[in-house]
């Protein structure tokens, strides 16, 4: 990239002044490293604190000599210049670029430590609670060998346990994980009850797909409510619809239709007159739309697995089951019929924030990973994020083939096995890349049946992903996985413990092959630097053929001509070039869809901070029990003078919360009424988004005083005594039980696909 700084700087990437100016203080440390190095280790903490003693660094080059000889000591890892380069970008505020296999967890622990010097309290923030568990563990001595504490959090763990978690002076964690705790600290009703507090410093690892992929994605927080699932015949009547005659599915591929035909069809198996008729319009037509989406658009081992007798959610962007996730509006419970198992009760949406908004509560972000430029408009429009490209430590020797095309997916499939017996007939190790468990399950079965073993893995057997992947680089081994993005273990020639290395770098290393293309290039790019690793020889290709999603949404309503060979390859510059505009036309899609998401969600996550500091208020203060005496001063003062003041504060605090956090739920349930339809106004010539905001300013006004109100309502009625205020027996009971939404937000899609019901029309 040299000679093209003005380029990246304009694009918000740094590889101009700024980096030059890294590469300078590095070297700088370099020649410092001698010296430092005669230091004892309680000398050389005090002086990586002495270097930070009044909240920033008084002497990069210096700081970093300290933490790279203390990364000696600690972890045996003497950091390479470049690792330190980055890790003096990371405390600047950048997101940097890394290729795969360059050391970035060691590089975050540093940056970390950092942070923790300045007095900076830090999460690195991660994209499963496997990296969270090993990355805590391995860069543990280094954080403490300066005196500061390091935890980890995993959906495991109670809120005792995650308490004294975040207390640690750093703290890894899964994103999710973080985004539900903030969520359950939403419904506390005293201070002791929270388990965290946040944090100065967010530190993302695989920041392209937390910030910008995964942004999208809302963290719903459901307490337990009767759903309404699929009753009586109703699963099994949509299971003989035929389709195209009696149900349709959108063009993209979100929606399914009953057609005139089909809802005769129903309305005669179900013995009833009209399903649109008052009698059974809000009940049996939403039941009959809930099967008909479980049926239609919900795959078994591509939406969802089956583990236990129980419908599990396959998170697709990283391909693993997302714990403790559930469907949201009767979609878990339609599936769960479909599959013929208990039918699990449906929930209330009790808060919600996207993991944008999540990132936005911290003071400073800041983030690594393998693939940034390309995401470079994004982290700068959403985050005001600059993007810093670290060189490699050593070049790069993989060789990156051109897509192979094919005519049609049966054609491609072929292809890619007999590439792989080809591969693996001289030995040398295979990583394929596809984009669900179902696909990875046909082809591990394919290659079986040509008497070549392949480790899978995908959303079944995630927990086995450490060790599949590190063996992944031994002579012989084929390894079929459900998105590499975010596996986070490296790939070593010859087995983890390179006992082979010399014969696979003779075969030619990893040989990397992705089954379609993504949506984004960014994720190609990840599975691409799969191989590779710290200069090691590899491949990498992507096979495409024409019926791929990819080039089915990204061509719609264009046509590209053809002319396969016999085995359906087709070798054609004007067909390459047309697979490569449909791959940019998804880019500029996700893209927009991003900037309209986030259009939507400013607002509400606007008006969830004035909900967090009434909140706080409440918590904190008196205020509540302020607002009762104003109401009834003679009810608070006898409680008063029979239970104490201590036990009505808490009273008042739980009473005005109730309505408060009902309040929220509400309005965010019919904020979502209101932008499953939004898009019904542009019709009226009005702009849906002016329109939203405008609904959503009226109807947030009223939500303070009228929770108030009823707060103050009920404390003429509700029981109060030396226990407490009795919520419960006045029917104002929170849930016993709280759990997870999995949803998907697309706010273009014509047909609605709510930011809560993460499906559309299926209540039309």
């Amino acid at each position: 990239m040299a000679g093209f700084g003005w380029f990246w700087d304009a694009m918000g990437g740094k590889t101009g002044r700024n980096q030059k100016r890294s590469k300078q203080v590095v070297a700088q440390s370099a020649k410092l490293h001698q010296s430092i190095a005669g230091l004892s280790d309680e000398e050389l903490s005090q002086q990586g604190r002495a270097l930070c003693a009044d909240g920033s660094i008084n002497d990069a080059p210096k700081l970093l000599a300290v933490l790279a000889e203390a990364s000696k000591r600690t972890l045996g890892y003497t950091p390479f210049e470049v690792q330190s380069q980055a890790v003096l970008r990371l405390l600047e505020g950048d997101v940097i670029q890394m290729d795969t296999g360059e050391g970035k967890t060691l590089v975050g622990a540093m940056a970390a430590t950092g942070f923790a010097l300045m007095g900076k309290t830090v999460h690195c923030v991660t994209v499963n609670e496997y990296l969270a568990r090993r990355d805590a563990a391995w860069m543990s001595p280094l954080v403490e060998f300066f005196g500061f504490t390091v935890a980890h959090i995993e959906e495991s763990m109670d809120a005792p346990q995650r308490r004294e978690a975040y207390r640690a002076s750093i703290v890894y964690a899964p994103v999710t994980e973080l985004g539900f705790d903030v969520l359950r600290d939403q419904l506390i009703t005293s201070r002791d009850q929270a388990v965290q507090h946040g944090a100065d410093i967010a530190l993302v690892d695989e920041a392209d797909s937390v910030l910008v992929d995964e942004a999208l994605v809302p963290l719903v927080l459901a307490g337990n409510e009767p759903g309404a699932a699929p009753a009586g015949r109703i699963t099994q009547v949509v299971a003989k619809l035929r389709p195209e005659q009696d149900f349709s599915i959108d063009g993209d591929q979100r929606n399914a239709f009953l057609s005139e035909t089909g809802a005769r069809r129903v309305e005669q198996m179900l013995g009833i007159d009209s399903l649109y008729s008052d009698e059974h319009v809000g009940h049996t037509l939403v039941q009959v739309n809930l099967a008909l989406h479980a049926r239609a658009m919900l795959t078994r081992d591509v939406h969802y697995i089956v583990r236990d007798g129980k419908v599990a959610l396959i998170d697709t962007a990283k391909g693993r089951v997302a714990e403790l996730q559930r469907w949201p509006d009767g979609v878990q419970a339609a599936v769960e019929a479909k599959e013929g198992l208990a039918v699990t009760e449906g929930g209330r949406i009790l808060d919600t924030i996207t993991l944008q908004a999540l990132m936005g509560r911290y003071p400073r972000v800041c983030g690594m990973t393998g693939t940034a430029v390309e995401a470079t408009d994004q982290l700068r429009q959403f985050y005001d994020l600059r993007v810093s490209v670290i060189p490699r430590n050593r070049e790069n020797q993989r060789i990156d083939y051109p897509d192979r095309i094919y005519a049609t997916a049966e054609e491609k499939f072929d292809a890619i096995v007999e590439d792989i017996a080809s591969l693996h007939r001289v030995g040398r190790p295979v990583l394929v890349g596809t984009h669900d468990v179902s696909e990875s399950e046909q082809l591990a079965a394919r290659l079986a049946e040509l008497g070549i073993a392949a480790n899978v893995l995908n959303a079944k057997n995630d927990e086995e992903e450490a060790r599949i992947i590190a063996e992944a680089g031994d002579i012989g081994r084929v390894t079929v996985s459900t998105q590499m993005a975010g596996r986070g273990t490296d790939i070593r020639l010859g087995g983890a413990d390179e006992r082979d290395r010399d014969a696979v770098v003779e075969l030619g290393g990893l040989a990397v092959i992705g089954t379609a293309l993504h949506r984004s290039k960014r994720l190609d790019q990840q599975l691409r630097g799969r191989a590779g690793r710290q200069g090691d020889p590899g491949s990498s290709v992507f096979y495409v053929s024409l019926d791929d999603d990819v080039v089915q949404v990204g061509g719609a309503g264009e046509s590209v001509t053809a002319h396969p060979d016999a085995d359906g390859l087709i070798e054609d510059k004007r067909v390459y070039d047309f697979i490569q505009h449909c791959q940019r036309v998804t880019e500029g899609q996700l893209l927009e869809i991003h900037s309209q998401t986030w259009k939507y969600n400013k607002l509400l996550a606007d008006q969830r901070v004035i909900i967090d500091e009434r909140r706080a208020s409440l918590l904190d203060t008196e205020a509540g029990l302020d607002a009762l005496r104003e109401h009834n001063a003679q009810r608070v003062e006898e409680l008063e003078q029979r239970y104490g003041h201590a036990l009505m504060v808490q009273a008042a605090r739980e009473l005005l919360l109730y309505f408060l956090d009902m309040g929220w739920s509400d309005h965010l349930a019919h904020m979502d009424d209101v932008r499953e339809s939004i898009h019904l106004r542009a019709i009226a010539r009005e702009t849906p988004i002016d329109e939203f905001h405008r609904i959503a300013v009226r109807e947030f006004k009223q939500l303070a005083q009228s929770a108030l109100h009823r707060a103050q309502e009920t404390f003429d009625t509700v029981e109060i005594d030396a226990s407490g205020v009795h919520l419960e027996d006045a029917g104002l009971a929170r849930p016993s039980a709280t759990w997870t939404y999995m949803v998907s937000d697309n706010p273009l899609s014509g047909g609605g696909n709510s930011v809560l019901r993460g499906i559309g029309a299926i209540f039309r």
